[in-house]
């Protein structure tokens, strides 16, 4: 049987590097962001599998019902509640409420720096490694689907697309990394591309 990968060390090494954050405004120098915005704080879960041959990326696609952001794809994760004690709890609390995943589950290797939104969240992405598999259980109302990608697939920077579609009158760029039928993008993508870069360093 062929050797399982295990990218723990690359990980952890890439997540050591220091480094300033990411918007979804890098593109977009032009924009005039609100003065005196208020940014909340928020934490997602950046999930590898490595319980199959090649280590794989999970990710959600986010119900065609919400009100915000429908259909999109994800990283499980959410904004801070006050109950929670750091956005690393975020992350582990929203992924058990969106896909069923047990908070003792993920072990977690890092941070990657905080990306602001154009919803006026400031994201930390916790990235965090399963051994075991599970399934999935997706949210009802919140996730249409849970389903993954090679992590080889986001950390080849080659494989990242700037497109730009017309938002409130104006041209905005942004980042994608498609996957088969995944059309991933936005902010998601944007936190990819920060990470792919590191490993590549």
């Amino acid at each position: 049987m062929p050797v399982r990968p295990d990218p723990t060390e690359l990980l952890r090494a890439a997540l050591s590097h220091p480094g300033n954050g990411s918007s979804d405004f890098d593109l977009n120098p032009d924009a005039v962001l609100p003065a005196g915005r208020k940014l909340r704080p928020a934490g997602v879960l950046v999930p590898i599998l490595v319980t199959n041959e090649a280590p794989r990326l999970l990710l959600t696609k986010r119900s065609s019902a919400l009100k915000h952001h429908p259909g999109q794809i994800a990283f499980p994760g959410g904004k801070q509640d006050e109950t929670d004690p750091d956005v690393t709890a975020t992350a582990l609390r929203e992924a058990q409420e969106e896909i069923g995943l047990s908070s003792d589950m993920p072990e977690i290797l890092g941070h990657l720096p905080t990306h602001e939104t154009v919803t006026s969240f400031v994201v930390t992405p916790v990235v965090a490694i399963l051994r075991d598999g599970f399934d999935p259980i997706p949210e009802p109302g919140e996730v249409d689907e849970v389903f993954s990608v090679p992590l080889a697939h986001v950390l080849n920077p080659a494989n990242y697309i700037v497109e730009s579609r017309r938002w409130r009158g104006q041209r905005r760029y942004y980042f994608t990394v498609p996957y088969g039928p995944y059309y991933i993008w936005g902010a998601t993508a944007r936190m990819l591309r920060g990470l792919a870069a590191r490993v590549s360093e």
